[in-house]
């Protein structure tokens, strides 16, 4: 059986030397592939129809990924994407991600590392498909809405923080690094340049402290963080 057998992929970009690469070698694993060339075809095709997963390049002639991926979270297509770019560095990773990308792929690569990326994303996926709630103490996380509900009261988070909180609940008892959650959040390696994910467990703080006098998120100093969902828990 092909990796991808049956898997339904829409590949949206303009340059057609990528394009028919990435076309055949998905094919050859089984997939079927349709096509876009541009921002606006691609968007109409993913509103459209309903796909397994979206390629998606950032740089399109008449737009970009990032505002694509915007649009289609923006009207609750849930659709996996990985986005392609020439672009290296983390912060340009961390936007798109942050916007409901759900991995990033540098150009040039090799054929074995988009299928082991595609792969990766199809198989968490279908893990999270397998539970549609998850609770912390007073805390409740919707997995199908993405939504966080706490004490009665809906709290509005970015893609990028519900991530996050959902991977500290499904590994509570134990402390998460940084390394960790760059790699299983947000798709990249951790700079230690950079204090992104301080910023977002701050970000979360602040949220979850409006609602509940309970601090669910600990940090364990040089090891990480750690998420506590009651105060009968071991910390």
């Amino acid at each position: 059986m092909e990796k991808l057998e049956g898997l339904k992929i829409l590949v949206v970009e303009d340059d057609p030397t990528v394009r028919l690469l990435v076309r055949k070698a998905l094919e050859n694993h089984g997939a079927t592939i349709s096509e876009a060339d541009s921002a606006k075809n691609g968007e109409t095709k993913a509103l459209q129809n309903e796909y397994d997963m979206i390629v998606l390049d950032l740089r399109l002639p008449d737009g970009t990924g990032y505002d694509v991926c915007v649009n289609l979270r923006d009207q609750n297509v849930t659709t996996p994407i990985l986005v392609l770019s020439a672009e290296q560095e983390t912060n340009m990773k961390v936007k798109v991600l942050n916007v409901g990308a759900d991995d990033y792929l540098t150009k040039p690569f090799s054929v074995e590392e988009l299928l082991a990326r595609i792969e990766a994303i199809m198989r968490r996926s279908i893990s999270q498909g397998t539970e549609s709630e998850l609770e912390c103490y007073e805390m409740k996380i919707d997995l199908i809405k993405r939504k966080m509900i706490i004490n009665d009261a809906e709290v509005d988070l970015t893609n990028s923080e519900f991530n996050l909180l959902v991977y500290l609940v499904r590994n509570r008892g134990r402390t998460v690094s940084q390394e960790e959650l760059a790699k299983n959040v947000w798709g990249i390696g951790f700079n230690t340049q950079t204090n992104y994910i301080n910023v977002y467990i701050s970000y979360l703080r602040k949220k979850i402290r409006k609602h509940s006098d309970f601090e669910y998120i600990r940090t364990i100093r040089k090891k990480g963080f750690k998420i506590v969902c009651g105060p009968k828990e071991k910390e």
